[in-house]
């Protein structure tokens, strides 16, 4: 795909589709419970994983937010930190009712792809453009959720014991609205001049970046 004013976030977004299709990152943590081998930790990996991740959004949305205070690119950035301070209450008492404490102030679990989605989303908030960043917080909006909302139905159709705070919260879907919007932002971003390509490499990183999100709650293995 060249460089063209008439590219449009719908084509960027088929270009990512495509990519997925022919590489596909993979969720570590789904191909587990497929199998039977799905670790006795692993939902505590994955809450313990998450609360790092909250951290590194909220910080991420602001540095966008200072980066880029206009419309409509704020709006996405304020509801988008609003999106994760609003759930962090809700992962807490998930996090309780599977016996853990402080999961916001732990460094837990210690491996390194438990921080990869971390470090991507801030040099993307740090570096990228608005269009890649905009871009790259849908790409996360379209994997993340649909892989939690796979968990869940899964782990529903088993015996496996699991408290309800933790459905509840892994069973939520992306807001249509923020989705609709961010995609507003990559077409402000693209109209303002930013490169559509390194939108797309910017995206499809913090994807794979999610992917070691998946390992990380999965385990080592």
């Amino acid at each position: 795909m060249v460089n063209s004013p008439s590219v449009t976030p719908s084509d960027l977004v088929e270009e990512l589709a495509a990519r997925r299709a022919k590489e596909p990152v993979g969720n570590a943590l789904l191909d587990a419970a497929a199998d039977g081998r799905l670790p006795g930790d692993a939902f505590h990996r994955l809450v313990g994983t998450e609360a790092q991740a909250h951290t590194a959004e909220l910080a991420a949305y602001g540095t966008a937010l200072a980066r880029f205070p206009r419309s409509p690119a704020a709006d996405l950035f304020i509801r988008l930190a609003r999106l994760v301070y609003d759930a962090q209450p809700k992962l807490q008492e998930c996090a309780r009712a599977l016996g853990l404490t402080d999961v916001h102030g732990r460094r837990w679990p210690p491996e390194r792809t438990a921080y990869a989605f971390n470090g991507t989303l801030s040099w993307l908030a740090a570096q990228g453009s608005q269009a890649a960043f905009a871009l790259a917080v849908h790409t996360d909006m379209q994997v993340y959720f649909p892989g939690c909302a796979e968990l869940v139905r899964r782990v529903r159709a088993t015996d496996i014991d699991v408290p309800q705070a933790f459905l509840t919260y892994y069973e939520d879907e992306a807001p249509e609205e923020l989705t609709r919007l961010a995609l507003d932002v990559v077409q402000d971003g693209l109209d303002r001049g930013d490169d559509p390509q390194d939108a797309v490499f910017c995206a499809r990183l913090l994807e794979e970046s999610i992917g070691d999100f998946w390992r990380a709650a999965a385990g080592p293995r």
